[in-house]
């Protein structure tokens, strides 16, 4: 069993000698790095042992032990009783015989995206990287493959920042199910075992559900955690949403002290990603996993969504969202100060579906043309303006948008405005309502002078005038995604 103590008393060392302390005061010094709000748009990757049955979704090791579900069912019929074939049989099967990280890199060059974020852990305690904590990965069993480490030198020859998604906190329970029926998930279990602690699993997995992890395995968070930033130093850190558990943040505290003094080490900057206020805010980015904001926020926040509208990972029957929703998505929210962490699922060979590599690739051809109304750019007076309103809060992708082509969306960069139409007029013409003509007296309004007016990737200029209803512009140009106005203003 791997000695955590030497690993503790350096994380305190570290904390101990650096520019940031393990208090909230200490860490509201942090400050969000300038790359990360100009790139805008990265990828993330759920790929995993559970990638092999690719059945329901990613949770698909937790919902096998659980009688009754389909995902039980399911395994009965497939693979047999639980007590002959668990989910640790499942690792031989996960050869990632057609993972190629270059292939992958350029995919993700193309999609357009600035930074890509590997899964590194999930809830299932398998290690998509080589590590000292636990015999339970990649490089030792399934691929025998430093996934993350060979996909973070591909990504970073083509100039894309590289980062870390850690689930281990959600492990304390993920595989508690199994301890209630006859399966493989059985006492004696010990630490650095695949399913240690499967501890029964909270009624409500909120701030205070009880059991509460116990100090072993927080500590042997806080390694792993700090162990997957000093081995990878990733620029982001990505953690879902249990570490918001009142047990886990002294710990989360500590993380980001240890991690924040690395990175002034190596003279590099960090980000961390978190949900529900596990943060003090202005610590780290918050982050709304499958959904948006309403409103333009003055801080800077991401989106992490899917490809797929059931699940994270691939499944036989994943639902694909069209390219043109995503991209919908993505300008509406760079133009409320976020920036969006797409997710794709590689099958267990390591290939992608003809479906998630279209969407990718439909995706960057629009982001060639249009990149400059999203990279690099920052939020204008408003976001925006249209009749279609915006469903605030996590989980609200599946919720259909229907922009009409009054939606328009707004952004600044290099001395333009960028007007985004959402959807794409029958008859050509549309109507911006903030760029009229108004009353010098109303300090509000916009009064600025527009000296040219380009749609990007036209030759041909559109027609425009102005009055006090709105900019109106006129252009032949048909599409079924989005398309952008660049206007010079004095």
């Amino acid at each position: 069993m791997y000695d955590m103590h030497p690993y503790l008393q350096e994380i305190e060392r570290v904390i101990a000698e650096g520019p940031y302390q393990a208090s909230g005061e200490s860490l509201s010094r942090y400050q969000v790095p300038y790359w990360y709000q100009n790139a805008k748009f990265g990828i993330f990757i759920h790929w995993g042992v559970y990638s092999v049955p690719a059945f329901g979704n990613e949770w698909y090791p937790r919902n096998m032990y659980i009688e009754g579900t389909p995902e039980y069912e399911h395994h009965l019929q497939t693979y047999g009783s639980h007590a002959q074939f668990g989910y640790k049989d499942f690792i031989p099967l996960f050869r990632a015989e057609h993972f190629d990280p270059e292939r992958w890199a350029e995919l993700f060059q193309k999609a357009g995206a600035r930074y890509v974020v590997p899964v590194a852990e999930h809830h299932d305690g398998f290690q998509m990287y080589r590590s000292e904590i636990s015999h339970w990965n990649a490089c030792e069993m399934g691929p025998r493959r430093d996934v993350l480490g060979e996909l973070r030198e591909s990504c970073q020859r083509r100039g894309m920042e590289v980062g870390a998604s850690t689930h281990r906190a959600e492990h304390w329970f993920f595989m508690g199910h199994g301890k209630k029926f006859e399966s493989d998930i059985k006492e004696p279990l010990k630490r650095g075992d695949l399913y240690w602690p499967a501890m029964p699993e909270p009624d409500t997995q909120d701030l205070f559900g009880e059991p509460a992890p116990s100090e072993e395995f927080l500590q042997d968070w806080l390694v792993r955690t700090c162990e997957l930033a000093d081995r990878y130093r990733p620029r982001i850190v990505y953690f879902d949403w249990w570490v918001q558990h009142s047990a886990i943040r002294p710990y989360l505290q500590k993380f980001a002290a240890y991690y924040y003094n690395r990175a002034a080490q190596w003279g590099s900057d960090a980000v961390i990603n978190y949900k529900h206020d596990a943060f003090l805010f202005g610590t780290a980015v918050p982050d709304i996993e499958r959904g948006q904001f309403a409103e333009m926020k003055p801080y800077f926040w991401q989106t992490d969504t899917a490809i797929a509208l059931n699940s994270w990972c691939y499944t036989k029957n994943n639902q694909f969202r069209p390219a043109g929703d995503l991209l919908c998505d993505l300008i509406d929210i760079v133009s409320k100060n976020g920036c969006l962490l797409l997710n794709v699922g590689p099958k267990a060979d390591g290939s992608f579906s003809a479906e998630d590599e279209s969407i990718l690739l439909q995706m960057g051809d629009w982001l060639k043309i249009n990149g400059e109304a999203i990279y690099g750019t920052r939020v204008w007076r408003k976001y925006g303006e249209g009749p279609t309103q915006i469903t605030e809060g996590q989980f609200s992708d599946g919720i259909a948008k229907n922009f009409t082509p009054a939606d328009f969306r707004f952004t600044t960069a290099n001395g333009f405005l960028y007007v985004t139409a959402l959807r794409c007029s029958e008859n050509g013409v549309y109507l911006v309502r903030s760029l009229g003509e108004q009353d010098a007296s109303r300090q509000a309004n916009f009064h600025g002078i527009i000296r040219d007016i380009e749609l990007l990737g036209c030759s041909e200029k559109p027609r425009w005038s102005r009055d006090e209803a709105g900019l109106r512009l006129e252009t032949p140009m048909k599409s079924d995604k989005p398309i952008v106005f660049r206007l010079r203003i004095d």
